[in-house]
């Protein structure tokens, strides 16, 4: 018998005399999995209130609590429970526990439910316990648990139970604890600064906002195919036209049917906000107070680690033209470069295989993927990008080949990416125009404009900066977490069968 074949085996045995247990438990209590169970406070509320209580020292104070047994000594003597918050020491013996409950403790698992009332005292140890009077079966774990000490070392299994990570592993729960934390400071922070927070549609008719390609779906009474949202975009915008607030936000799932890899999942989750009057200056300040307040929150400091690096989000960060930025790392000044064919040249001269029918934006933004961006540990706004890759936003005076754009970088890792937006809606039709021609050139037939938006654009919306930001990949960074599927809790995997 092979160590798979034999670790089956013993995983089967033990859950075969689990069921037995259940059997008996029926038979001996009735409902081993009863509906109702009330406690009267968290371990850690427990925890917190007896905080003083010297060892040696009984208060005669009766609680209930309850949580999942993670360890037993002594013959259930002695046992851990832990719920959400922390653990608590249970002790039973013939002096404190009932005989009914008594009985209870052959049958008990590591991994099994129980609700305990009982009196608090600390041990000779300084051990916070409960003895236990009553003890109640609030759930049958059919299942062993993993190891506790070691936890899960397969890391696809991890990630596929999810449920058996956190149980068995301090810092992957502390990790998602985290990320709530994050996405609620997100929310805090916005609406205290006057962002109203809105809900657009998940399922678009016509798919746009962002480059990318779309998952596809079916609207069976509507007889029509419809698309997972790639970006709240173009809705969002329409509620700065109707004037409905000044400055919107909206932290939402989004889905781009493209790679997997330890910064990509086909869903995540975006903040997205636009503010009316506002320009993309404007943005940066606002990035820089929402990162600095969340890793305040996180870590209590704008500086934190990242594996082997020192973070820092105290602001103001590194403002730096992307044409200024590969001149510096390759000596080659974009903006003494008049065509698309110079650029070209240039590039190929310096080493870079850029496509043959590169645009002067296309080569500098390639440049600059290649050069810059991985040097850009320090948190970073790269700013003036081309206008060739940027339909959305407005020209930068005097250089209507850039655009008021941003993107953040920290980590080597685009965070956020922003605009001055372009409300013009002649512009905008134009430019929307020739990104459906380059979409349909490269085969993606089934893009459409979007002429309800273009239709809300003629309305008028008013000047703009426009921002979205990463979620994901900013948890990421505040957790010094190297993947993302370490923060999403259930991240897209292959079947188990593939």
């Amino acid at each position: 018998m092979n160590d798979k074949t034999e670790a089956s085996a013993l995983s089967s045995d033990a859950t075969e005399v689990r069921r037995q247990k259940l059997k008996l438990l029926r038979e001996q209590i009735g409902d081993v999995y009863p509906a109702h169970f009330h406690r009267t406070m968290t371990n850690a509320e427990l925890a917190a209130k007896y905080e003083g209580l010297e060892p040696d020292t009984e208060t005669g104070d009766v609680v209930t609590v309850a949580g999942r047994v993670y360890s037993s000594r002594n013959s259930g003597m002695f046992m851990d429970i832990h719920d959400a918050s922390a653990k608590i020491q249970i002790f039973s013996h013939k002096d404190v526990t009932s005989e009914e409950a008594r009985a209870l403790l052959p049958m008990i698992d590591i991994g099994d439910i129980i609700g305990v009332t009982g009196v608090v005292r600390r041990t000779k140890r300084g051990e916070l316990t409960i003895n236990a009077q009553q003890i109640t079966m609030l759930t049958k774990s059919l299942l062993p648990m993993p190891e506790k000490w070691h936890g899960l070392s397969d890391i696809e299994l991890r990630y596929r139970k999810r449920h058996l990570d956190i149980m068995t592993n301090e810092e992957s729960k502390l990790r998602f604890q985290q990320r709530s934390r994050i996405v609620s400071g997100i929310r805090r922070f916005m609406e205290n600064d006057g962002f109203m927070e809105v809900e657009t549609p998940m399922l678009h008719s016509v798919y746009g906002g962002a480059t990318a390609e779309p998952f596809k779906t079916h609207h069976n009474t509507l007889k029509l195919d419809m698309y997972l949202r790639i970006a709240p975009e173009l809705f969002l915008k329409r509620t700065l036209v109707s004037g409905l607030t000044d400055k919107v936000f909206e932290i939402n799932r989004n889905f781009r049917n493209e790679g997997v890899s330890t910064r990509h999942n086909p869903e995540f989750t975006m903040m997205e906000c636009y503010w009316a009057y506002a320009d993309y200056e404007d943005i940066m300040d606002l990035v820089e107070r929402l990162f600095s307040t969340l890793a305040m929150s996180i870590h209590g400091s704008t500086e934190f680690a990242f594996g082997d690096k020192q973070i820092s989000f105290k602001g103001p960060f590194r403002r730096v033209p992307m044409p200024d930025a590969v001149k510096e790392a390759t000596g080659i000044d974009f903006l003494a470069i008049k065509t698309d064919e110079e650029a070209r040249a240039a590039s190929k001269a310096a080493g870079f295989a850029v496509e043959k029918d590169a645009t002067w934006g296309e080569c500098l933004a390639f440049i600059f993927e290649e050069k810059v961006e991985g040097t850009l540990i320090q948190p970073a706004h790269v700013t003036h990008f081309p206008k060739d890759i940027s339909p959305f936003a407005k020209e930068v005076p005097g250089e209507p080949r850039l655009v008021e754009r941003f993107e953040t970088y920290c980590n080597a890792w685009e965070l956020g990416n922003a605009f001055s937006e372009l409300n013009d809606p002649e512009e905008q039709r134009a430019r929307m125009v020739e990104q459906l021609e380059q979409a349909h050139a490269r085969g993606e037939k089934e893009k459409q404009l979007d002429e309800e938006f273009l239709d809300a654009i003629d309305q008028g919306m008013p000047p703009a900066g426009g921002l979205g930001i990463g979620v994901d990949r900013l948890i990421m960074l505040l957790t010094n977490s190297p993947s993302i599927r370490d923060i999403i809790l259930f991240p897209a995997r292959r079947n188990k069968a593939d």
